[in-house]
């Protein structure tokens, strides 16, 4: 048999394991510590106002289905404020914690 015995020795019908890199990446916008330090702050403040909303939603028994689903519409609007080209992080990270949770407090479907 004038097979070879080893598979990975035969390199004329290998693919590669990654794409070429005829095409330079382009590179990411470097922010300055200044523009870093202001994204975290806004993102540290987004969680607060996250987890406040959620606090009150859950533990105050006089609130109304209504006032809950007006603190969540305003809490999409403030993180939308503050990072206006992140809706999909938004529906991705947030969302379905404020969602689960209207349905476990309200019993909503």
């Amino acid at each position: 048999m004038g097979l070879s015995s080893n598979a990975w020795e035969r390199q004329s019908d290998a693919v590669p394991a990654s794409p070429s890199k005829s095409e330079p990446e382009s590179p990411l916008p470097l922010q300055s510590p200044e523009e870093l330090q202001e994204e975290s702050r806004k993102i540290r403040r987004l969680q607060m106002v996250v987890n406040m909303v959620t606090q009150v939603i859950a533990q105050d028994s006089s609130l109304t289905v209504d006032e809950a689903s007006e603190m969540v519409a305003d809490t999409r609007k403030a993180a939308l404020l503050m990072f206006p080209d992140k809706e999909l992080a938004f529906n991705l990270i947030y969302w379905p914690r404020l969602q689960r949770l209207m349905r476990e407090r309200y019993r909503m479907q």
